[in-house]
């Protein structure tokens, strides 16, 4: 994996990855930025929320779970001064469909969490107290 960071202004850049896919990142006007973009750990959020979700939905997809939709709110708390790092972090999950079981979708937090989410694993693995939790909200057919 590659990625290329590019300053364009001030403090806002432009992030290439290897995929050639980009997104722009910016600092808040009080640190030199405009507020163009995400920030920066922002952005690490959201890959968490990204990676954990696409696992997530694998596993139900391959269970035939009907889901009609799924979103990962996150949640994080920084250490006091610098560098502030994430000391904690929980992902929680909302998952919609018809009748979806409680074990399906217990499995595949529980799964992505512990085996399968290379991000929540590695920050985990780098002292982030990391948390996870589900509900399910049921449509009718």
């Amino acid at each position: 994996m590659k990625a290329s960071i590019k300053w364009t202004d001030g403090r806002q850049f432009i992030a290439e990855a290897g995929s050639g896919h980009s997104v722009v990142l910016d600092g808040n006007p009080e640190h030199g930025g405009r507020n163009t973009g995400a920030r920066p750990m922002e952005m690490m959020l959201m890959g968490l929320g990204g990676c954990t979700s696409f696992d997530v939905m694998q596993i139900l997809d391959k269970s035939r779970a009907p889901v009609t939709d799924c979103v990962a709110s996150v949640e994080a708390e920084r250490a006091e001064g610098t560098p502030a790092v994430f000391t904690k972090i929980h992902v929680h999950f909302t998952v919609t469909g018809h009748g979806l079981k409680d074990a399906q979708v217990k499995r595949a937090v529980e799964l992505s969490a512990d085996k399968y989410c290379s991000a929540s694993i590695m920050l985990a693995r780098g002292g982030v107290e990391m948390t996870h939790s589900y509900e399910i909200a049921d449509v009718e057919a």
